[in-house]
């Protein structure tokens, strides 16, 4: 791709987004939908980004979750009403398709659970054996809250243990860092660039060695500064946290759909990679029922 164009555009990541269609009266078993709170991003100087889930990253592999059968059952910190990110309602991430932009709004807005979520903790504390899978999207949201939040921990953790389809797609696999013993030290520790504490932290770290990908610094890099998308810097960048605590950080060429799957893990690397990653989730759910 033109870094050139791509710089013009700014924020053109995406890809077209199907037009919803009606899902299967018979479900083949519920998949939990994990949600940020979080509206604002900190950025480094004090600086803030207004932020939330990417439209396409949600809506894309929902639909292949909800064409294939299954039932999405959406969750949160907070139980509140999740942002939407507004660089990414625009018809650039779908094709240039205003029409399918508009599709994907209205598939969205369909679910009454995105607007009213069950809170992480109450998930956590019932358990997880009613889900068959679990799926996040990205956006830069997850980097404020979900990589801290001790619920999404456990609940990440029971998926793990149990060799469950987990997918994650763009800034998303940074909640992967919740499952650490000490999530919110360790958070600490990568904004201080602390290495000694990291290394301590990361000892016990569920996914260490996992083969994963997630939005790289090279295409952060591109949206950060003055008049750009961010307009400041992040804290720390997701590829590099995720190498820190143990990954195999496995990205592909900046702006490329990428998707990796390892055991149950499902990952993607940006929003380009959002219809493969939603066929790959659902590849591994229907491989579990057929078992």
């Amino acid at each position: 791709m033109n870094l050139k164009k791509m710089s013009g555009l700014i924020l053109a990541l995406g890809i077209a987004t199907a037009v919803p269609t009606v899902a299967s009266a018979q479900s083949h078993g519920k998949v939990l939908v994990v949600l940020s709170s979080a509206h604002v991003l900190d950025l480094r100087d004090g600086k803030t980004y207004k932020t939330g889930y990417y439209l396409n990253e949600l809506a894309t592999p929902l639909k292949a979750i909800v064409d294939a059968g299954y039932t999405p059952v959406f969750v949160n910190p907070k139980g509140d009403t999740p942002s939407m990110d507004e660089n990414s309602n625009n018809k650039m991430f779908f094709g240039g398709d205003d029409a399918k932009r508009q599709d994907a709004l209205k598939f969205v807005d369909s679910f009454n659970g995105i607007k009213h979520p069950m809170k992480l903790a109450t998930v956590a504390a019932k358990g997880t054996q009613g889900y068959v899978g679990l799926f996040m999207p990205g956006g830069h949201a997850p980097m404020q809250d979900l990589l801290k939040d001790k619920n999404l921990g456990k609940i990440l953790v029971s998926f793990h243990d149990s060799g469950r389809p987990t997918a994650i797609i763009c800034h998303g696999p940074i909640a992967l860092l919740s499952t650490m013993k000490d999530p919110v030290a360790f958070d600490k520790a990568l904004i201080a660039d602390d290495g000694a504490s990291i290394d301590n932290l990361k000892q016990g770290w569920p996914y260490a060695g996992y083969k994963v990908t997630v939005f790289s610094s090279a295409e952060e890099k591109q949206l950060e500064g003055e008049g750009k998308p961010l307009g400041g810097q992040v804290q720390f960048y997701t590829d590099e946290a995720l190498a820190k605590a143990g990954a195999n950080v496995q990205n592909a060429a900046a702006w490329q759909s990428n998707v990796v799957v390892d055991r149950e893990l499902v990952t993607g690397q940006q929003p380009f990679s959002d219809h493969a990653l939603g066929d790959a989730l659902v590849a591994k759910l229907n491989e579990q029922a057929s078992k």
